[in-house]
């Protein structure tokens, strides 16, 4: 599948709430971060891809499964020639039903830890299931009347089996409390960082001093601090606004919390060595 076909398709998921693709070989944005809008799960059948996820080493191989959260920080890296996946990519509005009714409960391990490791028959099973998504996808409302319902069905389905499968897998996730901790800071990043960009600020919300955040973000980021973190994400999710939402600047300050659009440009060009607009005049 082309880069062309991949995008040509997700523009086709909120009219209908869910896109199986095949055979997925490549990604256009390797080396670069991405916020990913939409819950996706990839299937990977042969090969292998490196990225990061939040900051973090993620590999990526044969019968592994990824649940990629909407609103998380993605730079894929490398990908082995053979590399092959199959993603569905569920709607805005399909993934916020499907949360409500599934995702209420044991979501957060795939906030912390994406990929879980299948053996090829339980592969094969995410696969069948998968094949009848696709079905399902391919009718309207009006040719199934309980389209919507089946499709929650099937995919509370395999995220059950999902948490069965990653029993083991959650047992050590559960054990490394510093990485909840490293986690948990990810995550109130993606949740607050309009509200604030100061490691204070999250040290409060997780109960520790600074210093206890820092040596903990830089322990699992090789060095990282957090005000990096929190710059980085806020930073890509500027280019994510500018280039894909096409955002004016000053709708770009106010998107991401800034009081004025000077003080964004401020902040965007001492962290990428350019201003926003010329950022959009470079890409």
């Amino acid at each position: 599948m082309t880069s062309y076909d991949y995008f040509e398709q997700l523009q086709q998921i909120e009219e209908k709430g869910i896109v199986v693709m095949r055979d997925v070989t490549a990604f256009v944005s390797y080396g670069k971060d991405t916020i990913w809008p939409y819950f996706t799960l990839a299937l990977c059948h042969s090969g292998s891809m490196h990225s990061l996820y939040d900051m973090q080493e993620s590999v990526h191989g044969l019968n592994d499964v990824a649940c990629i959260m909407p609103g998380h920080l993605h730079r894929p890296l490398e990908s082995s020639e053979d590399f092959k996946v199959t993603l569905f990519v569920l709607s805005h509005k399909l993934y916020e039903e499907f949360r409500f009714h599934t995702l209420s409960h044991d979501a957060n391990k795939f906030n912390i830890t994406p990929i879980c490791h299948l053996t090829p028959e339980q592969a094969q099973h995410m696969m069948n299931l998968t094949d009848q998504l696709e079905i399902i996808a391919n009718h309207t409302e009006t040719e199934l009347p309980h389209r919507k319902d089946m499709l929650i069905s099937i995919l509370s389905v395999g995220y059950e089996f999902l948490n069965f499968y990653r029993r083991e897998q959650d047992h050590h996730w559960g054990e490394r409390k510093p990485q909840k901790l490293f986690n948990r800071f990810c995550e109130l990043v993606v949740e607050h960082f309009r509200e604030s960009r100061e490691v204070q600020f999250y040290a409060e919300m997780l109960n520790i001093t600074p210093k206890h955040l820092s040596k903990t973000i830089r322990t699992h980021t090789g060095g990282i601090t957090p005000m990096d973190w929190i710059e980085q994400y806020t930073i890509a999710q500027a280019k994510h606004l500018l280039i894909t939402q096409h955002t004016t600047v000053k709708e770009t300050a106010v998107r991401l919390g800034f009081n004025e659009s000077a003080s964004f440009c401020r902040f965007f060009k001492r962290i990428t060595g350019v201003s926003p607009r010329q950022y959009v005049k470079l890409r």
